[in-house]
């Protein structure tokens, strides 16, 4: 009997590239904005406090942030599949869900702090 993991579908794991892939890229430009959106803003001497109140409330940083939350809850989920898959003996099943399960609390935290943040700036 053979170590190596039973044989995954390969329109799955193909999909699950692509999906990584283009997360990648949607992280890439995001992480670009925020740096450069904080590093811009502390530069003109704004504090934390200052770029909160301006960005809380305001629909397209909301956005923002939730394309990045999405992002997230697909890019990770996916590369630690694959590390679990090559780095342990479980079983694929049982990686499926414990990735699953990573992409829900990603997401869920995610949204959660989106929204809270949203709301600081009093938007209803």
């Amino acid at each position: 009997m053979s170590d190596a993991p039973p044989e995954r579908n390969v329109q799955t794991e193909a999909r699950l590239w692509l999906a990584q892939r283009i997360s990648a890229m949607v992280l890439a430009l995001a992480v670009v904005v925020h740096l450069g959106t904080i590093i811009y803003a502390v530069q003109g001497g704004l504090s934390a406090a200052e770029i909160v109140a301006r960005a809380a409330g305001n629909l397209g940083w909301t956005i923002f942030y939730s394309v990045f939350v999405i992002a997230i809850a697909v890019h990770a989920p996916i590369g630690l599949r694959a590390v679990l898959s090559e780095m342990t003996r479980l079983s694929a099943r049982r990686v499926d869900l414990l990735c699953f399960v990573a992409a829900a609390f990603l997401l869920v935290m995610g949204y959660r702090v989106v929204r809270d943040f949203h709301f600081l700036g009093g938007a209803s």
